[in-house]
């Protein structure tokens, strides 16, 4: 690469000290010799990354010279001096480093056409120096100035949060894409779906009945898992999970109410057939001791992580995803649950429905930000109990619609046979023994035909259909399986105009 300062344009006008600190990086002669080239050889605009912005260009009139050939050039017209020299007649800057003189020195003073993209790359790494700069500043007078409304963890997640995102400027698939390339990458995920032995362009939740209504978990979507207490959103989402990380896809499994232990003793129950409550007794066999450490071993080379710190904020979830999925790769999130999480400012008001919109709306962003599905399970308000038919309905979210708003997918976990067991028919005053029997009778035949029966409700799906899929429960290993010839039911919302 030919060095710019071999031919440098004299500049004076807008001192760089003006806008930026002395010691900032910069290139002046840089900046000078990639406008050169682009005003000689309006072709050379094919080597210029598109995330380069006028903003990125230490010296202001040459980022707005760097603007001024971009929209001439989107215009399908020539940028040149000539061209340009109406867009700065009334340009002070210009006219202070000698107007549209200047221009033409510019143009002539280019040293390589070829070496376009160096100078580029070049603007656009000073330029990110000079944030990561103006970062480090504001931080550094924070952290020496404490403010008691603000802790050092909190300071410290922010400063992640803006570095992640400066990091992530400069990455491909951050610009505004065309319609036509969006269309291009839509029918590839069609293509995908096709190809794929389940036909499904997201991830596999590893339940046939589940996957065939809502088609996979797809990247950027939030999914609300929610059920009343004891329905086995824990086991079902864990499950989603373990069967993710077994087939390769990295998981982050963000436990605020169990330990991490006690998920794992429960996937390991789980493989070994034993119910996790006779395990945390010790009520197994010694020779079931060889089988559990070969559970355990298998779970070293599978992609799942846990994280059970209490009471976190979304901002929190959000900087620990981020350094998992910088590691690791994370292809799948999981929050448990969502009640329990903190809005960004880490302070929870006395307004709860404004505290679970936020969080909602954090856990939103996490999704589009990483590009990945998350799943954030969710209770339900007391509603359904006062109900005679206990499925729920978008209305029993509990405690803000705005969860129903800000998600993709709101998906509900219910068994019949959990609220069948609490409703043993007693004998009424006067009511006769025969009587009694037959009601019993009634009961204990609902109860045999509910045994070990699950349903998922689909609520709500922004991207497909609504309806019901059918798994079976095995409450004693509290794992979830597809019905041997389970079907998908469909829903009353089928037309997305409805949602």
């Amino acid at each position: 690469m030919a060095d710019p300062r071999d031919n440098v344009v004299p500049y004076a006008g807008e001192a760089a000290a003006s806008v930026a600190p002395r010691a900032a990086p910069s290139n002046v002669e840089a900046e000078q010799a990639l406008l050169g080239a682009l005003l000689i050889d309006n072709d050379c605009w094919q080597h210029v990354p598109g995330a380069l912005a006028a903003e990125d260009f230490y010296v202001p009139v040459h980022g707005r010279i760097f603007a001024a050939c971009r929209a001439l050039v989107a215009r399908g017209q020539i940028a040149n001096p000539m061209t340009l020299k109406a867009y700065f007649e009334a340009d002070d800057a210009l006219e202070d480093v000698g107007g549209a003189q200047y221009l033409a020195r510019l143009a002539g003073a280019a040293v390589s056409l070829i070496s376009t993209a160096d100078y580029a790359g070049l603007i656009s790494d000073l330029a990110r120096r000079r944030r990561l700069l103006a970062i480090a500043d504001s931080f550094a007078q924070r952290i020496s100035d404490p403010d008691i409304d603000i802790t050092a963890e909190a300071l410290a997640e922010q400063m992640e949060g803006e570095l992640f995102a400066l990091a992530e400027r400069a990455a491909p698939g951050h610009e505004p894409v065309s319609l036509a390339d969006a269309g291009t990458e839509a029918v590839a995920a069609f293509d995908r779906a096709y190809r794929s032995d389940a036909h499904l362009a997201g991830l596999s939740c590893g339940l046939a009945a589940l996957d065939g209504l809502v088609g996979g978990l797809a990247p950027a979507n939030l999914v609300i898992l929610a059920g009343r207490p004891s329905m086995g959103k824990t086991a079902l989402a864990t499950g989603i999970g373990w069967d993710a990380a077994r087939r390769g896809e990295p998981v982050a499994f963000y436990s605020l109410e169990m330990s991490a232990p006690e998920l794992a003793g429960r996937l390991i129950a789980e493989g070994v057939g034993i119910a996790a409550s006779a395990l945390k007794r010790g009520r197994f066999a010694q020779d079931d001791m060889p089988r559990l450490l070969a559970v355990q071993a298998g779970m070293t080379a599978a992609p799942f992580w846990i994280d059970d710190r209490p009471a976190p904020t979304t901002a929190d979830l959000h900087a620990r995803a981020r350094r998992l999925k910088r590691k690791h790769g994370v292809e799948l999130v999981i929050v448990d649950y969502l009640q329990l999480a903190q809005p960004a400012n880490s302070r929870r008001s006395d307004n709860r429905v404004s505290d679970m919109t936020a969080v909602a709306d954090g856990l939103k962003a996490l999704a589009k930000d990483l590009d990945v599905p998350v799943i954030a399970l969710s209770q339900l308000s007391r509603a359904v109990e006062s109900r005679d038919d206990k499925r729920p309905h978008l209305a029993d979210l509990r405690e803000s619609g705005a969860i129903e708003q800000v998600a993709d997918v709101v998906m509900f976990l219910y068994r019949e046979e959990y609220y069948l067991a609490a409703a043993e028919p007693r004998r009424k005053d006067n009511e006769s023994a025969d009587g009694h029997a037959k009601r019993f009778a009634d009961w204990q035949a609902r109860c045999d035909d509910a045994r070990g029966r699950a349903e998922v409700i689909v609520a709500k799906h922004r991207h497909g259909p609504t309806g019901k899929a059918d798994l079976t429960f095995d409450a004693a290993l509290t794992r979830f399986r597809d019905v041997p010839s389970s079907g998908v039911r469909p829903g009353m919302f089928d037309d997305l105009s409805a949602l």
